[in-house]
């Protein structure tokens, strides 16, 4: 563990720092999954709201 010690003799303990890596850009493969995913959930949101207005209307 890497110390260090102030002035006043406290010791401080500082947290491993972990490896640094380059981000490798994102394949088609993993680009269509995400615009899938992100459509999936917009739908969703719209068949939510749609629901609540609905909902809302009968009483």
């Amino acid at each position: 563990m890497p110390y260090t010690t102030e002035d006043g003799g406290r010791l401080n303990n500082f947290a491993v720092e972990p490896k640094m890596y380059r981000a490798e850009p994102a394949t088609p493969t993993q680009k269509r999954n995400v615009t899938i995913v992100m459509v999936g959930g917009l739908v969703l949101a719209v068949v939510f709201v749609g629901v609540a207005v609905l909902v809302s209307n009968l009483g």
